[in-house]
């Protein structure tokens, strides 16, 4: 996220600069779209990504660090109009609706949204965009009903974003699969994965990443 002042923050920004530190490094930013990110690290003209999820496709090009922070789940978000009559429990009972799902464009929202998107018809009508912000706007401007998103990274943003009143998180989740760190093949090596990896568990460890993410979020 940006703040007011331009700097790049977030949980995962602050974590990451703080095993960097720790490495005797200093971490230099690129904010990108998601999918371009993607390819700039492939390419490897990015050596971290973190928040990525593992797939077959990514293992070749990327080492992964395993989990090592707690998992943040992807639930639904819609809006606030549909709270009332919304009764899906999950993302597969949306096949058959109107809804109008929105989701950035290379992001993996795990199995149950693969398997919404199996729906021809529904996958045609989901919008798919580079930025997420863009999403939320949407969404609260009524031109789409749901959004996919983190849940600690999608509270912050709506409320960032003054559309607390517009938008509702729901108990849908479409995955609750780990993210973990991500490093370039081309770019870095096993073992700087390794050393990455093992301070940012002690970091883990000794409250670091709690006082990070407390300092976004208060549940």
């Amino acid at each position: 996220m940006q703040s007011d002042a331009g700097e790049v923050i977030g949980i995962s920004v602050d974590f990451s600069r703080a095993v960097i530190a720790r490495l005797g490094c200093k971490a230099k930013l690129r904010k990108l779209p998601w999918a371009r990110a993607l390819k700039e690290f492939e390419n490897g003209r990015l050596d971290i990504l973190p928040d990525a999820f593992r797939s077959p496709e990514r293992e070749s090009y990327a080492f992964f660090s395993g989990p090592v922070v707690p998992a943040s789940r992807n639930i639904l978000f819609i809006h606030s109009r549909l709270k009332e009559n919304f009764s899906a429990t999950n993302l597969i009972d949306l096949k058959n609706t109107s809804f109008r799902l929105g989701a950035q464009i290379g992001v993996i929202y795990g199995q149950s949204y693969e398997d919404l998107m199996n729906s021809r018809e529904f996958a045609q009508r989901t919008v798919k965009v580079s930025k997420r912000s863009n999403l939320w706007m949407m969404l609260g401007k009524n031109r789409i009903d749901g959004v996919i998103a983190s849940e600690l990274t999608g509270m912050y943003e709506i409320n960032q974003l003054g559309l607390t009143d517009n938008i509702e998180a729901t108990q849908i989740v479409a995955s609750g699969d780990q993210a973990e760190f991500a490093f370039s093949k081309v770019s870095t090596s096993a073992s700087f994965n390794l050393a990455f990896t093992s301070i940012a568990r002690e970091l883990v460890l000794d409250g670091t990443y709690k006082r990070i993410k407390e300092h976004y979020v208060s549940f």
